[in-house]
């Protein structure tokens, strides 16, 4: 099995379905798909294998609303190594190509600070932020984190991550 796509945690041009995701449009679709093709889209949502294939095993999904709820489920249960792995298929979230040299300069100092102190990438899920907002919003997180203790930083890590799963499971869902 090869290992998911990396993709950006909190991209700022969206915020959606994660990039490299087979697209399965619908729940049907998603209901009826053979096992490797729905935990290869879950991957896409998220990178714990465990976490996809415990998701892809519960089908069929009465509504959207189940999905998302056992997605919760399954992420509330991850053990620390598959959060780890789910993070090491994320990339830091960065700037518009046209952004300010000094922007893309700072923010990359920022993300460095931040995996220096914590061991892996920044992850913020941006859902509800307008995309002008995104950059300021990546900077002010980082900053208010690093003075997160270590469990601390862990906790808000693994709900961030469940909330980009789930914004990534409705695009996924929607096809959008």
């Amino acid at each position: 099995m090869r290992p998911p796509v990396p993709r950006t945690a909190a991209p700022v041009r969206n915020s959606g379905p994660a990039q490299g995701r087979t697209g399965l449009p619908g729940l049907d679709r998603f209901n009826t798909a053979p096992s490797a093709e729905a935990e290869a889209a879950l991957l896409g949502c998220s990178g714990s294998r465990r976490w996809a294939q415990r998701l892809a095993a519960h089908r069929p999904y009465p509504d959207l609303d189940a999905l998302l709820a056992a997605a919760d489920e399954a992420g509330y249960d991850l053990p620390p190594a598959d959060l780890a792995e789910a993070l090491a298929a994320e990339v830091s979230p960065g700037l518009h190509h046209a952004a300010p040299p000094s922007a893309h300069l700072a923010l990359r100092a920022a993300h460095a600070a931040y995996e220096c102190r914590f061991g892996h990438v920044f992850v913020i899920c941006l859902d509800g932020f307008e995309p002008a907002e995104r950059p300021d919003q990546v900077l002010a997180g980082i900053r208010a984190r690093l003075g997160h203790d270590p469990d601390q930083e862990r906790v808000v890590t693994a709900e961030e991550m469940r909330r980009l799963a789930r914004g990534r499971i409705i695009g996924l869902i929607s096809g959008s």
